[in-house]
């Protein structure tokens, strides 16, 4: 049994909506008063389950046209930490996320660029060069039928 209710749920779906809206407009769609929803806000926030508030940025609007994922396997992983390879591949600003995972590959990396020739120098000059880097699989993103939201 989860401490949260079900407005604590419903806070949290129309902040994962749109989290620019304010206490009081967020009150007034939940029946709440202002100082109560700033209560569950802060609440939700030192409990860790709210962890951040952020807007999303339409990456193609800002010239960035193309997403590619990455699973890169390391090439030996006992001569370089992963530590050393998760530092160097979240300076380059094109990689957007960097996700250890289990299985065929040792990471997963999602990749923006603004075509596929400037992914092309990122993959060379950037990504190949860090410290590892083993086999290298890309995947273009096509389309994207589900954005990231409530879960």
């Amino acid at each position: 049994m989860t401490p949260w209710d079900d407005l604590d749920f419903a806070l949290l779906r129309a902040l994962s909506q749109d989290a620019t809206q304010s206490a009081g407009s967020l009150g007034r769609g939940l029946g709440l008063s202002q100082p109560a929803t700033w209560r569950r806000i802060k609440r939700l926030q030192e409990a860790g389950v709210l962890a951040s508030r952020r807007i999303d940025l339409d990456a193609e609007a800002l010239g960035f046209g193309v997403t590619v994922f990455l699973g890169v396997k390391l090439a030996t992983k006992g001569r370089v930490s992963l530590e050393d390879f998760e530092r160097a591949v979240t300076a380059i600003p094109e990689v957007q996320t960097v996700q250890h995972v289990l299985g065929l590959y040792d990471y997963r990396l999602r990749v923006v660029a603004r075509d596929i020739s400037d992914f092309e120098r990122v993959l060379r000059r950037r990504i190949m060069a860090l410290p590892g880097v083993g086999e290298v699989e890309a995947n273009v993103l096509l389309s994207e039928e589900r954005l990231s939201g409530p879960l």
